[in-house]
């Protein structure tokens, strides 16, 4: 298990030099979308019409932030399970998109997605999104403001603690071991 600080936009190198189980900080800039949104960009994609924000070596965070508390930019700011965007996430893959961040397990097609688009899946840890939410030095919506908690944010991070999930060269931290294997030695 390595750690990197890694600054976004992400690029090919970035991302060739991951592999699952390593520790990232990540410092830039991130957005935000989950289920609504992701329909909305798909939606917006079918119909020729710009993109609010450019997916060239962008992240996307799966997240319903809280209101911000006085004095702080965002409330909580905990992952949301990220199988509700596997339908989306190959086409944003195959557009630029080099990561996602969230939890839980991603499909066979997000995986093949990133293998074939040197991309990566990265963990946020789940209930700590207080704790996340630290990293986040500024937060805007950018696009679909009546999705309330579900626009689309523009965040500015800085040392944004992320684990590699899924790398692009096939690795999975969520592989289940072999257990028979591993015990005939």
């Amino acid at each position: 298990m390595a750690e990197y600080t890694l600054n976004t936009p992400l690029t090919d190198a970035d991302i060739e030099q991951l592999r699952s189980g390593d520790v990232v900080y990540i410092t830039g800039t991130i957005y935000t979308g989950r289920d609504a949104a992701h329909k909305r960009l798909t939606d917006t994609l079918d119909k020729g019409d710009p993109l609010p924000f450019d997916l060239k070596g962008a992240l996307i965070y799966y997240v319903g932030p809280s209101p911000a508390p006085p004095g702080r930019p965002i409330g909580s700011a905990g992952p949301t399970t990220s199988y509700r965007m596997d339908t989306y996430a190959p086409r944003l893959h195959g557009l630029g998109l080099k990561g996602t961040i969230g939890k839980g397990r991603r499909s066979p097609e997000v995986r093949e997605a990133m293998n074939a688009t040197k991309s990566a899946y990265f963990g946020a840890t789940g209930g700590a999104g207080a704790l996340l939410s630290q990293a986040i030095k500024a937060a805007k919506v950018i696009a679909y403001e009546d999705l309330g908690p579900e626009a689309i944010r523009e965040l500015t991070v800085e040392k944004f603690p992320l684990l590699v999930i899924n790398d692009c060269h096939g690795g999975e931290l969520y592989t289940t071991p072999d257990l028979e294997k591993a015990l005939a030695g």
